[in-house]
């Protein structure tokens, strides 16, 4: 197997394919390998597989973006925080605290009034993590959720 510098690999074709597999399996599959092979080639393909109909895959594919940590995938990324799934919420923030680009922060702002507990969680710890100004002020807000486990 031959390498570039970027990661790419000559697998690259094989693994991609898996994105359009038959089964959920091979898609998660195949989302998971692309996150681990360091390619930043894949993202173009790994934003298309957002669209999946499965959450299970859709949350894997977020895994991989994060993992390769390039700040091309932020835009499709900020999209994914407004997926009706929460998995997928929670695996975009976890992503965006990955790659930490200063285009996230005032989407992960607007998590912070997500309905669920875990999503405003997990975007005041990214966003207390990241450590941009912008953010000083809602997270002060978040010290009057009704929610102890927000406000510690």
């Amino acid at each position: 197997m031959s390498a570039d510098p970027h990661g790419a690999t000559d697998t690259l074709p094989h693994q991609v394919s898996g994105l359009r597999g038959a089964t959920i399996q091979k898609r998660r599959a195949a989302a998971a390998s692309l996150g681990k092979s360091g390619n930043i080639s894949a993202i173009p393909f790994l934003v298309e597989a957002l669209a999946d109909a499965h959450p299970g895959v859709r949350t894997d594919v977020i895994q991989a973006l994060g993992r390769l940590g390039d700040s091309s995938a932020v835009p499709a990324l900020i999209t994914t925080l407004a997926d009706p799934d929460f998995g997928v919420r929670a695996a975009a923030i976890a992503a965006l605290g990955k790659i930490k680009d200063r285009d996230a922060v005032i989407p992960l702002i607007r998590c912070l009034q997500d309905k669920e507990i875990m999503i405003r969680t997990g975007a005041a710890e990214v966003l207390g993590r990241m450590g941009d100004r912008r953010a000083i002020g809602p997270l002060k807000l978040l010290l009057k959720d009704t929610f102890s486990q927000v406000r510690e």
